[in-house]
């Protein structure tokens, strides 16, 4: 594998292209209240998002404690070459995102609102990767990055096209956000073994499997009854219906997961792929919806 693979994947691909979907919605969402979707906030508004969150992913690699391998059977050499690549690009990174809000600022699309989230939204980045905050090392970078992707992604997305914020906007994201906690915590059960061999304080580690377990559970089924009530608070039924789609899966899911508890014998690879289409079917639904309608 090349360093440019290893530095690529070390990004963590999966979070920017949530990050992509949940953009889509608050833009579908901007679109459907009305608004005029220009083409310059939309994609400097997307690239400042992909850039901090990949900056904040590069950080949270370089500031690893220095007993648990970035890759496997790296050399000191090989590990020192990449984290001086990491902190290089992460920097190049939060230049460029700097540079694009400047621009957007000056251009008229980043108003008050828009500055106050943008900046909530970088400090979560990157608190969540540099010390000595390091949520990443709290048992809430979890946490974290669901709410960067669930909430700030779309409402970002929406203000900067309408400036003002709405409450349809909490209606959708708070769903998406216990969808999105749910998958951050199955992807720990995986990694469980060696976050407990390199005393990582990941999200299950901090509730412990037997309490882990439930609470996945509490979120996929609070979302999709979130969902349900979405008709009841004036919104119509075309705009929820498609978030029910994954309803199925997600209670494949739910029901795959206490066999885990039971001991049944795990498929890692099958269960991680049905974490993951639980949310990015969920999210895609909700943002071709509003583009369509």
């Amino acid at each position: 594998m090349t360093q440019l693979q290893k530095i690529t994947i070390l990004m963590r691909p999966i979070n920017l292209i949530f990050a992509l979907l949940t953009y889509g919605l608050g833009l579908g969402i901007a679109r459907y209240l009305g608004a005029t979707i220009l083409l310059e906030p939309q994609i400097f508004g997307a690239a400042i998002i992909l850039l901090i969150m990949a900056a904040s992913a590069l950080l949270t690699e370089y500031f690893r404690p220095l007993n648990e391998p970035i890759h496997q059977d790296e050399t000191r050499k090989e590990r020192a070459e990449l984290r001086s690549r990491l902190l290089v690009i992460s920097i190049t990174f939060l230049g460029t995102a700097t540079i694009l809000a400047i621009l957007l600022r000056s251009a008229g699309f980043v108003h008050l609102d828009t500055a106050i989230f943008l900046v909530l939204f970088t400090l979560l980045a990157l608190m969540n990767a540099v010390p000595p905050v390091r949520l990443e090392n709290r048992g809430l970078g979890e946490l974290s990055t669901a709410i960067q992707v669930a909430n700030f992604s779309p409402t970002l997305a929406f203000l900067f096209q309408y400036n003002n914020l709405h409450r349809i906007l909490t209606v959708y994201t708070l769903p998406l956000l216990f969808l999105a906690l749910a998958y951050y915590l199955s992807t720990n059960f995986p990694a469980y073994s060696n976050d407990l061999k390199f005393e990582r304080r990941s999200l299950l580690v901090s509730l412990t499997w037997q309490r882990a377990v439930p609470i996945h559970n509490i979120l996929l089924i609070g979302a999709y009854l979130f969902f349900v009530c979405i008709p009841f608070l004036g919104f119509p039924l075309q705009l929820v219906w498609p978030a029910l789609i994954s309803l199925p899966v997600a209670a494949y899911q739910v029901f795959s997961l206490r066999n885990l508890a039971d001991g049944a014998k795990p498929n890692w690879p099958l269960f991680s792929a049905i974490a993951t289409a639980i949310f990015g079917l969920t999210a895609y639904s909700l943002s071709l919806t509003f583009w369509l309608h």
